[in-house]
C-alpha cells in the first residue's frame, strides 16, 4: 500500500503550521517549525497571492498530512461522506477520526498517527477480539481496541503501558489503563475532531 515515506517535518514546513506528526518531538526546540520557520526548497523574495483553489488545496493537503492518507484514499472517504446523510464535510471529519490508526493514536498506545499505523500494519493490535491490520479500518460504537498477544510481548508494549497512566482521552473514547483497552463509546462529533481542520474548504475542493 502506497504511503509518504519523507520528512514529515518537511510537511510542517510547507503548510506553515505544527500538524504534530512526530510526537514528542513537535513540543521541543527540536521541531522544525521552530528552526526553520520557512518553506522548503529554494526562496525567492516575491510572494505570491494564494488563489482560492490554491487556498482549498492546502486545507486538503493540511488534512491528508494529519491523518496521514494518501489522495485515493482521501478520495474514497470523501465520496463515502457524501453518501452519508448529514454535511459531508463533518461526515469526512468523522470518517477519518474513527480509522483504526486514529483511535489507536487517541487511545495513547502510539505517540503519532504514523507510528500507530506501524502498530496496526505489524498485527499488535486487534478490534472486537480479532486481530486487525488495516489502518483504515473503520471502528463503530461499541468495538473494543486491545493488544494481541505477540503486541504484549513487545519491548514496545511495556513503555506504552506506563505512559498511558493518567493520560486523557476524548470523551467518545474510553480507557481501560490496567487492561490497555480502549472502547469507542460513540462516534465523535464536531467539537472532538481536528478543529484546525476547515472542512468547508475541503468540501469546496472536491466538489469543483
Amino acid at each position: 500500500m502506497a504511503r509518504y515515506t519523507g520528512p514529515v517535518c518537511r510537511l510542517c514546513r510547507r503548510q506553515g503550521e505544527k500538524l504534530f506528526l512526530k510526537g514528542e518531538r513537535c513540543f521541543t526546540p527540536k521541531c522544525a517549525i521552530e528552526r526553520r520557520n520557512y518553506p522548503p526548497g529554494s526562496h525567492i523574495s516575491r510572494r505570491r497571492r494564494i488563489s482560492e483553489w490554491g487556498i482549498q488545496l492546502k486545507e486538503k493537503q493540511k488534512a491528508r498530512f494529519i491523518y496521514s492518507v494518501m489522495e485515493r484514499q482521501m478520495r474514497l472517504h470523501f465520496a463515502k461522506a457524501q453518501r452519508r446523510p448529514g454535511a459531508t464535510g463533518e461526515n469526512l471529519l468523522q470518517i477519518l477520526e474513527t480509522r483504526l490508526d486514529n483511535v489507536v493514536f487517541r487511545l495513547g498506545f502510539a505517540d503519532s498517527r504514523r507510528q500507530s499505523r506501524q502498530l496496526v500494519r505489524h498485527g499488535h493490535l486487534m478490534v472486537n477480539g480479532h486481530k486487525t491490520d488495516i489502518p483504515s479500518f473503520i471502528v463503530k460504537a461499541g468495538d473494543t481496541i486491545s493488544w494481541t498477544q505477540r503486541g504484549i510481548k513487545t519491548e514496545f508494549y511495556k513503555v506504552r503501558i506506563k505512559e498511558v497512566q493518567g493520560k486523557a482521552v476524548p470523551e467518545w473514547l474510553s480507557l481501560d489503563q490496567q487492561a490497555m483497552e480502549g472502547r469507542v463509546l460513540n462516534l465523535p462529533q464536531r467539537a472532538d475532531m481536528e478543529r484546525k481542520i476547515e472542512d468547508r474548504l475541503i468540501v469546496e475542493f472536491y466538489s469543483r
